[in-house]
């Protein structure tokens, strides 16, 4: 069930490195309290709980025309594993790459985020996650200092990357849970 047109979004502009700060207020993760040998566990975790959510009967609907329904913020979780997976593999091989830039909110509408059928998003996510987690499994002593940016400037290692990078998925979550089922 297609929802609203997706143009009806505003972008989300804010630079979120802050969370590597302090707590997040809506979502209350603290990823300071995170290891960064912590990081692939909470990845799969997060990866199962999107399950549900993609199976409900609201997965398609828009709570407002100016927010995602559960199935485009699991469409962009899906992505931001797929993308993040391809960064982490930049700053274990380079030194010191810049990220090639990604507009979030184009690919939403380029890809249709708001029409992609659920269970093959289900499975996609799952996937993508369980991709990632492998990836940071992997990660061995001096790597979690490895350095890399993003097209704006702010530089990360491959620990600050990985604590930044849960925040994404745990707070969509959080964003699609903490609204009641539609009806």
């Amino acid at each position: 069930m297609p929802t609203e047109s997706p143009e009806q979004i505003t972008p989300d502009d804010r630079d979120w490195t802050w969370v590597l700060d302090r707590p997040c207020p809506e979502c209350g993760l603290d990823v300071r309290s995170v290891g960064c040998e912590e990081v692939a566990q909470r990845l799969r975790a997060n990866s199962a709980q999107w399950l549900p959510v993609l199976r409900r009967r609201d997965v398609a609907l828009r709570p407002d025309p100016a927010t995602w329904s559960p199935l485009e913020y699991a469409c962009h979780v899906r992505d931001v594993f797929r993308i993040y997976d391809r960064r982490l593999q930049l700053m274990l091989t380079e030194h010191d790459p810049l990220y090639p830039n990604w507009d979030q909110d184009r690919t939403a509408i380029q890809d249709r985020y708001h029409e992609q059928e659920p269970s093959v998003v289900a499975t996609e996510l799952t996937a993508a996650g369980q991709r990632l987690a492998q990836r940071f499994d992997a990660v061995r002593g001096e790597e979690w200092s490895r350095p890399g940016r993003r097209s704006d400037g702010a530089s990360f290692t491959v620990d600050t990357f990985s604590r930044y990078l849960l925040h994404d998925p745990v707070h969509h979550l959080h964003d699609v849970t903490s609204r009641p089922v539609a009806s």
